[in-house]
């Protein structure tokens, strides 16, 4: 009869720790899935039209080369110029600053 008790003590142990690691492994899933919901939303940036445009342009123009066609050029982003006078204030200052720059290495 010991034997018997013994037995079912030893099974009770074994049904107790199942249950138990059943919890981690449902608490590991839980983790692993927010962690995947997490990744996923942070891939959801676009690319704007005009970058699409350049990309597809891009790869037109390198077909065409592979193709022995005539490359069309890819028109660039114009960029915008400093005024006369705005390159002028740039450069005042510039001087100014280098004047103070120099005045302060003077004093010691």
């Amino acid at each position: 009869m010991p034997r018997m008790a013994n037995l079912t003590s030893v099974l009770k142990a074994l049904q107790q720790e199942r249950t138990r690691l059943t919890t981690q492994i449902e608490a590991l899933g839980n983790a692993i899935s927010t962690l995947n919901g997490v990744r996923a939303t942070e891939r959801t940036k676009t690319m704007s039209s005009a970058a699409r445009a350049r990309i597809a342009a891009a790869q037109r123009a390198r077909w065409a080369k592979v193709k022995g066609q005539k490359v069309v050029s890819i028109t660039a982003r114009r960029r915008r110029k400093v005024s006369a006078a705005g390159l002028a204030r740039i450069r005042a200052a510039q001087k100014a600053r280098w004047a103070k720059w120099r005045k302060a290495q003077k004093k010691p």
